[in-house]
């Protein structure tokens, strides 16, 4: 047991350069300040709904009624001030965990008037995994103050655990997904009509609500064959996705496939998940640093 928990501690805090995390932090952060400045207007908006509809969810439990609208405005400022100041690297012991801590009060106090938004909740998570490390020392403010004083910092353990935890962060909501199914469902989620009959409900409940629906996913449902096969792809997907932290070639499995299955929901039932469509949500299992290697042009050798 002792060796097999060194093997563990020696994984998760693995080697890793400051500019992998910091390429991390520049797409996850700068992701949730983009969706914070475009959602900006709806995250305020919930000031002027009535009292008697909120229902505190998550952090925002603490309370009992509502924030008066100029703490709502002023909280969500202050959040988009935290996540450029996240992204820019500036003064990112402060400001790392401050941006995690209002993204976090932001968007759970959106999510108690009404429907809760779960394609927010991996960002946040993120976003909070960040904060708590080193992902600052390279592509920085803090790290040009650093370099002037110091050489550039080798690669270190310091800087391989966010990765790792990211990572761990990801998988477990996969996995998280794919017991659900068999808890609710069991193997009749893959046996039956359950996901073909969801498709379809959904689809008819947007249109009749005058809401954006898939034309895709209402003619699909007419080829019963189709779904036992995608519903089997979509649990394995989520019940083997924590078998992408041990190896990397099932780590770039796992991501495409989970890319494929978004992709699959946009299409069939017009739900989008943006932060993994892009591909953010699945950046720290890969070496994004070499990539910079790979835009130099090579210099020819001895004719």
């Amino acid at each position: 047991m002792r060796r097999l928990l060194d093997r563990l501690e020696r994984a998760f805090f693995a080697e890793a350069p400051a500019e992998r995390l910091a390429i991390v932090r520049l797409l996850v952060g700068g992701f949730a300040l983009v969706y914070l400045c475009v959602r900006a207007v709806h995250l305020q908006r919930v000031g002027h709904l009535p009292p008697e509809s909120f229902r505190p969810v998550g952090v925002i439990s603490v309370l009992s009624a509502p924030l008066p609208l100029w703490a709502v405005r002023g909280l969500l400022g202050a959040a988009i001030a935290a996540g450029a100041a996240f992204v820019a690297g500036y003064r990112f012991r402060v400001a790392g965990p401050l941006f995690g801590a209002l993204l976090l009060w932001v968007l759970s106090y959106r999510n108690s008037w009404g429907m809760v938004f779960h394609t927010e909740n991996l960002l946040v998570l993120h976003v909070i995994a960040l904060s708590l490390g080193a992902a600052a020392d390279a592509y920085s403010l803090d790290a040009r103050r650093a370099r002037a004083l110091s050489a550039p910092p080798a690669p270190d353990g310091r800087y391989g655990w966010p990765l790792r935890l990211l990572c761990a962060i990801t998988v477990t909501s996969y996995f998280i997904a794919g017991i659900t199914k068999l808890r609710n469902s069991g193997l009749d989620w893959v046996m039956s009509d359950i996901l073909r009959n969801y498709v379809a409900y959904d689809n008819v409940r947007k249109i009749a609500l005058g809401d954006t629906h898939s034309p895709l996913g209402g003619a699909l449902v007419r080829y019963r064959f189709l779904f036992p096969p995608l519903a089997l792809a979509s649990l394995a997907v989520e019940l083997g996705a924590p078998l992408a932290l041990f190896s990397r070639r099932v780590a770039v499995v796992f991501c495409s496939a989970a890319w494929l299955f978004h992709l699959g929901v946009l299409l069939t039932m017009a739900i989008l998940f943006p932060y993994p469509l892009l591909g953010i949500a699945f950046a720290g299992f890969f070496e994004l640093e070499k990539m910079r290697d790979l835009r130099r042009p090579r210099r020819a050798g001895p004719a």
